[in-house]
């Protein structure tokens, strides 16, 4: 099944500004993906901050989990959608960014236990 389980929000100008702030205002716990990319690890619906200035993002991020991220790409190609960054590798699993009709930009992604199982 197909669900957002993930946002990620710009953070470049103030990475650790907006870390601690999230800390601070919720009580959140990150866990650090190098010096600029931190995210939230709770199982449910995590938040990603974005600190790393060549791939700034222009808005929030919703990311939708998939078991199938080719199967996904096809289907997103086949419903309209563009894709605006193709299939990439990330400490975690894969991933794909695409524009909806709309023009909003959204993620897809699968996890590194879905492709090795």
């Amino acid at each position: 099944m197909a669900r957002i389980d993930y946002v990620e929000l710009p953070s470049v100008t103030a990475h650790e500004v907006t870390r601690g702030f999230y800390a601070k205002a919720f009580g959140w716990t990150f866990t650090d993906y190098g010096p600029d990319y931190a995210s939230t690890t709770s199982g449910d619906v995590d938040l990603g901050l974005n600190g790393q200035p060549g791939d700034a993002l222009a808005a929030p991020l919703p990311v939708i989990r998939v078991d199938d991220l080719d199967a996904a790409l096809g289907a997103v190609d086949s419903a309209g959608g563009t894709i605006s960054r193709p299939i990439f590798s990330f400490p975690g699993g894969r991933r794909f960014h695409f524009i909806d009709p709309s023009g909003s930009e959204l993620a897809v992604w699968e996890s590194s236990d879905a492709a090795t199982s």
